[in-house]
């Protein structure tokens, strides 16, 4: 749960943010069945298309679009259409995800795959790829510079390729039993990171701001994003289910995050029973991992990690001028770090 200041920055944002994601979505004709698939996933309709606003996601990287776009001096409704943008590729990616990963639920509703089909989610997540991009053009409409624009277009395509490397070393890492913990690193570096450290630069070139405070808000994204990532590892093991939503540990499911792997790395009985042993780990085994891992030095190194993403993220603020947009994304780094789901 966000602190009352940022919950009211929040709430000055989101319903611009989703008023212009549904204008992008909608703005051109479509079969009813075609656009219901893209509305049910992003909040905006249930299965038959009818309106509601079911769970959709925190839109933490638009709304860091937007603040950093006055942090640096900029007006926010100027970057609108980018962190419509933004948050339209993010989507394009969970609809890819979940068909590759086999999800059947998110957000506590069934995936789009499960509702109508792997091809037609394919389509679907080709579709909101486009409108991503579409969405971003807008900004010339709203006042951005055409060089801008095209400076936000190379950022945005360069994340584009990020964000498919990072998924397709997650995937290969499925059927392999020897991922390091640098690989790891590397591959939340494309996955996770770039999309936020994307989402600061282009909220800084909607503000034309220097190129030094492009590059400082982009360095505070990817330490930001690392950081966030990393806390997911850590809730994902040892979170509390009530908190985080999760009714089985990532060890049930043998996901290969951070405290795993370096502690696989340091303790033999660790990496033979999760990477060496196909048979479905029991409750005691898991509990027993759990153990195993944070005595090996799994969790505290990944605390440790989280902990220097986020310094780097910080300390990369201290170029821009104090504002309570900066202050904005201080708070935002440090209750994303320090929370429990």
């Amino acid at each position: 749960m966000l602190s009352d200041p940022l919950a009211a920055t929040f709430a000055r944002f989101i319903g611009a943010i989703e008023a212009e994601m549904r204008a992008v979505v909608n703005a051109t004709a479509q079969p009813a069945r075609f656009n219901t698939m893209l509305n049910y996933h992003l909040g905006f309709a249930d299965e038959q298309g009818q309106p509601t606003h079911a769970p959709a996601g925190k839109r933490i990287r638009p709304v860091l679009t937007l603040l950093c776009c006055e942090a640096c001096g900029g007006d926010w409704r100027v970057a609108l259409p980018a962190a419509a943008a933004i948050e339209l590729l993010h989507n394009f990616s969970l609809i890819h995800d979940d068909i590759e990963d086999r999800d059947e639920m998110r957000r506590g509703r069934p995936t789009v795959w499960k509702l109508w089909g792997e091809a037609q989610a394919i389509n679907a997540g080709d579709a909101m790829f486009a409108l991503a991009h579409l969405a971003l053009l807008r900004c010339a409409e709203a006042g951005a510079a055409s060089a801008q624009v095209v400076r936000m277009f190379h950022v945005f395509d360069e994340t584009c390729l990020q964000l498919t490397v990072g998924q397709h070393l997650d995937l290969s890492f499925e059927s392999r039993s020897d991922v390091s913990a640098d690989e790891y690193l590397a591959m939340i570096g494309g996955k996770t990171a770039a999309l936020i450290a994307a989402a600061c630069r282009i909220g800084a070139l909607c503000a034309n701001a220097a190129e030094a405070h492009a590059e400082a808000l982009e360095t505070f994204g990817r330490g930001l994003g690392l950081a966030f990532q990393l806390q997911d590892d850590i809730l994902g093991i040892w979170g509390d289910p009530a908190s985080t939503g999760k009714h089985s540990s990532d060890l049930a499911h043998r996901k290969k995050t951070l405290p795993v792997l370096f502690a696989a790395e340091r303790d033999p009985a660790v990496r033979d029973r999760y990477f060496g042993d196909p048979r479905p780990l029991t409750a005691e085994e898991i509990e027993l991992l759990r153990t195993r891992i944070e005595h090996a030095g799994g969790r505290s190194h990944a605390e440790k990690m989280a902990e220097q993403a986020y310094a780097q993220a910080i300390s990369a603020l201290h170029a821009l001028p104090p504002s309570n947009a900066r202050e904005s994304l201080a708070q935002l780094a440090r209750e994303l770090l320090n929370r429990s789901a």
